[in-house]
């Protein structure tokens, strides 16, 4: 995999080669960042975070910082080491956790963007529901859901825009005020 824009725009990095995560598509990552439009000095949350792309890809385009949640041990290793080989050790922090457990012991942590690729193969609606939890007020949730499904309907946010990539689609939540 490579990191499309920012200052580490064409630089590669490495993914899991497991049935659990499937990595989101340049085209697809592309499309999020596009839409979130200027994240400088943002802070990002990356939840279900298979190799850390998208906190990469944050980083990239400047995103003041960047958490990783991620259960898997092989995937946890493979985003430490992408983070150290690109040298962002500094901005990003990699956590091996499953979210539920995470978001408990953090519920009072929140951030700018929260970024959620959950595998679709065994879909965590639970843990879905507790992102809200995590961002502040006028900010944004995007979720990645199969295509064929209808959006989420998360409480206390709102759908604002949904964006439909075929097998995949991007979904963004904000507060309901």
């Amino acid at each position: 995999m490579r990191v499309i824009a920012g200052y580490l725009g064409g630089r590669n990095f490495y993914s899991p080669k497991a049935f659990r995560t499937h990595p989101m598509s340049e085209r697809v990552r592309g499309g999020l960042f596009n839409s979130l439009g200027d994240i400088k000095g943002l802070s990002v949350l990356d939840v279900f975070a298979g190799s850390g792309a998208l906190a990469i890809e944050a980083i990239s385009r400047g995103a003041e910082s960047a958490t990783t949640i991620e259960s898997n041990k092989t995937a946890h290793n493979i985003i430490k080491d992408n983070i150290k080989t690109l040298g962002i050790e500094h901005k990003v922090k990699a956590t091996k956790a499953f979210f539920n457990s995470w978001s408990t012991r953090n519920e009072k942590q929140k951030f700018d963007i929260v970024i959620a690729d959950p595998p679709y193969s065994d879909l965590p609606y639970k843990e879905v529901e507790k992102l809200n939890r995590h961002i502040k007020d006028d900010s944004t949730i995007v979720l990645s859901w199969p295509g064929n499904m209808k959006p989420l309907k998360l409480k206390d946010l709102e759908i604002v825009k949904n964006k439909s990539y075929g097998d995949a689609q991007l979904v963004f939540y904000q507060k309901v005020r």
